[in-house]
């Protein structure tokens, strides 16, 4: 799941609206709302994010954390490490290899850790 996917799962939750009824809403299919969700497929077009904003009735902040979620949710990335330290390079490609491996707990360290690094 992309934390897209994990967050309109919430919103529809906390609605009582179900995934056919949303996606009759959006004028997408349900198969392609739930592979949206579980992330099987990449972030939405910004059409569609702005009609699932518009669904959602959200208020201007909770806009701008559903745009950054879709900016964060594409499951199919690819890093380019051309011009950069070997490092750089032997990171992306252990991650891409063993991320299926770690541990929940193990990912929100390390992405704190960066974040944390980055500021």
């Amino acid at each position: 799941m992309t934390p897209l996917g994990m967050k309109l799962r919430a919103m529809r939750d906390e609605r009582g609206i179900t995934l056919k009824q949303m996606a009759l809403a959006l004028d997408v299919s349900s198969a392609y709302l739930s592979a949206l969700e579980h992330g099987r497929r990449g972030k939405p077009t910004f059409a569609l994010l702005q009609k699932i904003i518009q669904y959602f009735n959200v208020i201007w902040d909770d806009a701008e954390e559903l745009q950054r979620l879709a900016e964060m949710s594409d499951p199919r990335i690819t890093i380019d490490t051309a011009g950069m330290p070997p490092e750089a390079t032997e990171l992306a490609n252990r991650l891409a290899r063993d991320i299926g491996k770690l541990e929940p707990e193990d990912l929100v360290f390390l992405r704190t850790e960066m974040m944390r690094r980055l500021k």
